[in-house]
């Protein structure tokens, strides 16, 4: 899901040899349009923030569409936790919602990244 997504991301053509994905399918054009929808992102930011914690099953993350139309995932967690996700200076948030929107943009949608306290 990852290489189909970071293919997607940089424009590369994964129909020249279709590999094999962790989920079972090849990584040709259907996957990598299948791989950047909503769920995929939502999806690749729990894989990201459960990775960074240390309790990955306090770890909820939940859609929401925000009054002006774009649409905000957020990220909920223990406390102690919310300092890992966010980084030293905000680096590793800044990270995640750089990809989430640079995916987004790619889909011609506007997705956010929030920590709830």
């Amino acid at each position: 899901m990852f290489k189909a997504l970071f293919n997607w991301l940089s424009g590369k053509s994964s129909a020249e040899k279709p590999a094999q994905c962790s989920c079972g399918c090849s990584a040709g054009e259907s996957t990598a349009e299948k791989a950047v929808s909503l769920e995929a992102l939502e999806g690749f930011v729990v894989y990201v923030v459960r990775h960074l914690v240390d309790d990955p099953d306090a770890v909820g993350v939940k859609t929401e569409v925000a009054e002006n139309g774009t649409k905000v995932i957020r990220i909920s967690c223990r406390k102690e936790d919310a300092g890992k996700i966010i980084g030293k200076k905000g680096k590793t948030i800044i990270a995640l919602r750089s990809l989430v929107g640079s995916a987004a943009g790619r889909l011609q949608e506007r997705i956010s990244v929030e920590v709830v306290d």
